[in-house]
This record gives C-alpha cells, sequence and structure tokens, in this order.
C-alpha cells in the first residue's frame, strides 16, 4: 500500500499564514464540483450538494485504495467559489443572490471512469438529489493571493479587506472568491475554524 499526502505534497496550496498574505501561483487542477445558489446557511439545495461532493469523493478514495494502484490518501478539504451576477450586490447581508461553485480537488490518478463508478456505487446506497449534478472539471486560477482566516465565517470580513488592500497595491482582483475549508465545522470550535481566503488577481501595467 502507497500512502499519499496531497496536503503535504501541495503545502503552498493548502497551508497559508494567517500572518501575512501569501502570493502564488496556482496550478490547473481537477476537481469535483457542483454548482448552485442560495443562501448556503438555510439552503436544503446546498446541504445535499456537500453531501453528495463527500460521498462520491470518498467512494473514489476506497476505490483507489482496493484497486490495482493501491494507492491511499486523504481526501481533500471542501471548496467553494463565490459570486453573484451583479458584484455590487454580493453581501453577507443578503446572500439569497449568492451563486456557488462546491469542489473536492481529485488527484492526478482518479479518472473519469473511477468517478462514474463510485457515483454508481453511491446511488445504490444512498438517494441524493445533488449526485446527477456533480461533474468533474477542470480549474485554474493562476497568479493569486492567500491568507489564513482562523475563526466563524462570519468574522471574515477584516481578514478579506487585509487580502484586497493587498491586491489593490499590485494589481486588480480577478476570478471568483474562493474560500477553503479546513475544519469539520461539525466538530471544531467555532473560534477555532481554519479557512483559506483566495483570490485572484492581475498584476499592473
Amino acid at each position: 500500500m502507497h500512502t499519499v499526502d496531497l496536503k503535504k505534497e501541495l503545502k503552498e496550496l493548502y497551508n497559508p499564514s494567517a500572518r501575512e498574505v501569501g502570493d502564488l501561483e496556482v496550478p490547473e487542477m481537477t476537481f469535483l464540483t457542483i454548482d448552485g445558489e442560495g443562501d448556503p446557511n438555510s439552503s436544503e439545495v446546498y446541504q445535499g450538494s456537500v453531501e453528495a461532493l463527500f460521498s462520491v469523493a470518498y467512494a473514489v478514495k476506497f476505490l483507489v485504495k482496493k484497486g490495482p494502484s493501491r494507492i491511499d490518501y486523504g481526501v481533500m478539504p471542501l471548496e467553494g467559489l463565490w459570486w453573484a451576477d451583479d458584484m455590487s450586490r454580493f453581501s453577507v447581508d443578503n446572500k439569497s443572490e449568492w451563486k456557488w461553485t462546491m469542489m473536492i480537488m481529485q488527484p492526478a490518478f482518479v479518472t473519469q471512469e473511477l468517478i462514474g463508478q463510485a457515483l454508481d456505487g453511491v446511488r445504490k446506497k444512498k438517494k441524493l438529489k445533488g449526485l446527477d449534478d456533480l461533474r468533474i472539471c477542470a480549474y485554474a486560477e493562476g497568479r493569486s493571493a492567500q491568507i489564513l482566516h482562523v475563526g466563524p465565517f462570519a468574522d471574515e470580513g477584516p481578514t478579506i479587506e487585509r487580502l484586497h488592500r493587498y491586491i489593490a497595491s499590485r494589481g486588480v482582483l480577478t476570478g471568483k472568491h474562493h474560500e477553503i475549508y479546513l475544519s469539520d465545522i461539525r466538530k471544531a470550535d467555532p473560534a477555532k475554524w481554519r479557512t483559506i481566503i483566495r483570490q485572484p488577481y492581475r498584476l499592473h501595467d
């Protein structure tokens, strides 16, 4: 059995500092994703989408572990891209207009065939509405800035502002607001939640 530590291999991407903003080049990676809209705190669609994502991600992990390659790896954390059609209305005070893509990064050795097998297996065990909306796709952010936020989601404002000030001193925002959830919020103390805040940007000409 060969064990792969993806977080360790991708340390620059998944282990940022909480003290200072980091600047990095994010390569193209493959993700299991699902799209939706609405307030994540009250949307049944959102909760079902996250459950579908993790159910299939873990099913893939066990298929790889039991397969010919005999590779064991930890399922990567949940990530979210957040935006609104009118970004001037993108506000924590009006989450009903939010749109989102939730996703879990897949290692390079995970194939489309394995994803299909995992989906079939989960469908036989669970009736999850989000399963039919899952897709696998490549996503590349390129030049980005990121920082670690420690604490509740509701307290992210100052951390995001700090990130945006850093970017404004060098360039302009591009792409979507990206969050990576390192903590299991069902178990961890909200004061200790660890969330990576990432934002792609373009340098000034």
